[in-house]
């Protein structure tokens, strides 16, 4: 059946409309509105890095760490999947996740915290894996599941990719808040332990605690 020609990828779409918004005399706030009726959602957006990466890098090669993203992701991938979340992109030894639920993202960290913490007792320490974590979630810009974009999604790359030291979880005050409005038992056990730095477009961030 052939595709209408009317019809258009996302990615192709947002390529018109900003192309509008470049215009002159173009209304700004309609074509504003267009674009986050298109592709405005709610996102709780996860940033994961891998500790000491570049450092390692220099010291044993990228062959070594290639291997260590391809454990790495062969581990963690599962879980996300579990958890319901949706791989976006790679970069590197980072990860691009969303979950729709906030609570589903912090339960994955979890989980791949007690996998990893397994994996590494039989691992020397070159060959261990430190994860760590930033998360975001609000309002964003999801562009066909191919990329997204928001205060969130940066403020949540910050945490995780800036940030985070080994095991660490890191979140904003978005993530906080819709947290704290939750009943569940395991989820009500997460502490939040503010810090220091708080990324550009978040109200404010937090350590997770477990």
């Amino acid at each position: 059946m052939p595709i209408n020609q009317h019809t258009s990828t996302p990615q192709k779409r947002l390529e018109n409309l900003m192309a509008a918004r470049l215009a002159e005399g173009a209304d700004k706030e309609k074509i504003d509105q267009r674009i986050w009726d298109s592709f405005g959602e709610k996102w709780c957006v996860m940033f994961t890095d891998l500790s000491g990466f570049s450092r390692g890098t220099e010291k044993f090669g990228i062959i070594h760490f290639m291997q260590i993203i391809f454990e790495s992701e062969r581990l963690i991938l599962p879980i996300i999947e579990d958890f319901d979340g949706f791989l976006i992109k790679r970069e590197g030894d980072s990860l691009l996740v969303l979950f729709k639920r906030p609570e589903k993202a912090l339960l994955c960290c979890k989980k791949i915290h007690e996998v990893l913490h397994e994996y590494n007792k039989t691992k020397s320490e070159e060959e261990q894996i430190l994860f760590c974590v930033g998360l975001g979630y609000g309002e964003i810009l999801n562009i066909g599941y191919a990329d997204v974009f928001g205060a969130e999604v940066n403020a949540a790359s910050k945490l995780g990719e800036d940030t985070a030291k080994a095991w660490e979880v890191l979140v904003t005050e978005n993530v906080k808040k819709e947290i704290n409005q939750l009943d569940e038992k395991e989820i009500r056990s997460f502490k939040f332990l503010p810090i220091d730095f708080v990324p550009p477009g978040a109200k404010g961030s937090y350590k997770v605690i477990f």
